[in-house]
């Protein structure tokens, strides 16, 4: 008996439903003109010392007397986007729709088609979504904690991209999923291999294999984030902490989104 195939194609909707906002957004950015593209990161990339200003000015106004701005450019740039001095919510996430440019896309989206594709099959489309919206929310959280009075706009997906790494690590490698030691050949092809057993929080990190990719993911993201600029590797500065920010919200709070065990630690 022939054994069945596999489909080429098989990444959810949901996530192709976010790529192709992701590629809509940056081709209205593509095409207009740069004070109008400034005014979207303006108002819609993250900017922790917008948030700083709303709630502590006396910590703002510092920055901008003790020298940490240290040219006029660079003080315009930070009042700029300072803007009218209010907190942007709708930018914890909305930064997330946002790219650099098409190799930054790209990367997010390759990233995401793997990762979110294994999660959003395991959720469904809205935990997803709602998945989507937390872990985006985590990546600017703890880039806030490490950025309180900058005023460099972030943006891109690579925090929901490690936030779906982080719950994907909760069962991929579990026998029968994705990457379990019991692997079958149509493994991939069966929706029954995103719903095995999750592994418990507290069992994580005795796993060999999940701690072996956690350990790698982090060293990676510090290096890249330290040391991309140093070396030449990326002309803008990674925001490894809003990486670090998304995975673990993706990890730590799998449990909330998970309906195959729900109520598992």
């Amino acid at each position: 008996m022939s054994e069945p195939r596999e489909k080429i194609f098989n990444i959810p909707l949901v996530i192709v439903a976010l790529l192709l906002a992701f590629i809509g957004v940056h081709l209205v950015r593509s095409n207009v003109s740069p004070e109008f593209d400034l005014a979207l990161l303006r108002d819609y990339a993250f900017v922790p010392g917008r948030f700083t200003f709303a709630f502590d000015k006396s910590a703002v106004a510092g920055v901008f007397s003790d020298g940490s701005l240290a040219n006029a450019n660079t003080r315009e740039i930070a009042r700029y986007f300072l803007s009218d001095g209010k907190a942007n919510w709708l930018s914890v996430v909305s930064y997330a729709f946002l790219h650099g440019d098409w190799n930054h896309l790209g990367l997010n989206s390759m990233w995401l088609t793997a990762f979110g594709a294994a999660v959003a099959r395991r959720f469904g489309a809205v935990r997803f979504l709602a998945f989507f919206v937390v872990t985006a929310i985590g990546g600017a959280l703890v880039h806030y904690l490490a950025h309180r009075t900058q005023f460099t706009p972030m943006i891109g997906a690579s925090a929901v991209v490690s936030g779906a790494m982080g719950a994907a690590v909760r069962f991929v490698f579990q026998p029968g999923a994705p990457l379990g030691a019991s692997l079958r050949h149509s493994a991939m092809g069966d929706d029954g291999a995103y719903r095995q057993p999750a592994l418990p929080l507290s069992q994580v990190l005795s796993d060999k294999r999940v701690f072996g990719f956690l350990a790698i993911w982090f060293v990676v993201n510090f290096i890249f984030g330290v040391f991309s600029s140093p070396l030449g590797l990326s002309d803008a500065p990674i925001a490894w902490e809003a990486h670090v920010g998304g995975f673990l919200a993706g990890l730590l709070l799998f449990r909330f989104f998970d309906p195959h065990n729900r109520f598992s630690s």
